[in-house]
């Protein structure tokens, strides 16, 4: 064997060890008590999380608001083909040290485009087991206003 070859591959290996040193080093680093220094600057861009179904005329849209305690504190403004929703989760638990956080709390505003344009004077929000429910129906007319929907807690029936 080449001396010169023998060299590189020894060369080799230990540039393959020092990056996996590196790797380890900043994984230390950026570990899970770094990015919880972030904790409530970053929300994720789908919040909240909303599910949404049409048929021909009507829009279905499920939006998850875990520890909604007052309907006023969540808003829902339709425009046209937009729909805005603005609110608070604040999930009331004080005790204990937090081992995991994966539930996003605090404001939050969201604005989604709808599939096509519905009627303002048509519009239901119901409340129930942490889920809004809101129906919107199809606009045939060119009317353009924005109005904000009240929302109606559902019995457990």
């Amino acid at each position: 064997m080449n001396p010169f070859q023998h060299h590189d591959w020894k060369k080799n290996i230990e540039s393959f060890q020092k990056m996996s040193d590196w790797q380890q080093s900043m994984g230390h680093f950026f570990n899970d008590s770094f990015w919880n220094q972030f904790d409530g600057m970053v929300k994720p861009n789908n919040f909240p999380q909303v599910n949404m179904y049409q048929t021909d005329h009507e829009l279905l849209l499920i939006v998850s608001v875990p520890g909604l305690t007052e309907l006023d504190d969540f808003k829902i403004y339709v425009d046209y083909t937009t729909i805005e929703l603005k609110g608070v989760i604040d999930i009331h638990h004080d005790s204990g040290n937090v081992v995991q956080k994966e539930i996003p709390q605090g404001a939050f505003e969201r604005s989604l485009t709808l599939p096509f344009p519905v009627r303002i004077d048509k519009i239901e929000a119901t409340y129930r087991d942490g889920l809004v429910f809101i129906t919107l129906h199809r606009l045939i007319s060119e009317e353009n206003q924005r109005n904000r929907i009240r929302i109606q807690l559902l019995d457990d029936d």
